[in-house]
């Protein structure tokens, strides 16, 4: 199992984090990570999202939603080909705090390509999600 955890203070309320968060068909406009992803946070929705890393592979998946509590958290599995080969489970979780809001996003990876993908996730995909959590403060604070 490997884990990637991050996270930014943004200053804007959780709502709007939420609503900058949740409106997957605008990611193309702002996110430099998920550079597109389609469907909605709904639980049990299959969504169409594409990564870009910076100096990694770009891949698409088709992750389903498994928790959508409004304003405060957003996870969705995602698989590679088949369960238990490499498996992500994408979190990004909103808290309240007394000058706006911690945006934190993190994966938990399983399955058997994990070590072989290390040092990828260590790299690229954690910069992916710092890129994307300055641009999400970005564009909630300027909303």
């Amino acid at each position: 199992m490997k884990k990637i955890h991050t996270e930014i203070e943004i200053n804007a309320t959780p709502e709007r984090v939420w609503q900058v968060l949740t409106d997957l068909a605008s990611y193309t406009e702002w996110n430099p990570f998920i550079t597109s992803a389609d469907g909605t946070a709904t639980v049990g929705e299959r969504l169409h999202v594409r990564i870009e890393p910076p100096g990694g592979r770009a891949a698409t998946f088709r992750p389903v939603v498994t928790e959508a509590e409004a304003g405060q958290r957003l996870e969705w599995l995602g698989k590679l080909l088949f369960r238990g080969l490499f498996d992500g489970r994408h979190r990004f979780e909103i808290e309240a705090t007394s000058g706006g809001t911690n945006f934190m996003q993190s994966e938990e990876f399983t399955g058997v390509l994990v070590p072989l993908l290390a040092k990828s996730l260590d790299g690229p995909t954690r910069e992916g999600f710092e890129l994307m959590n300055r641009a999400i403060k970005e564009r909630a604070e300027d909303g």
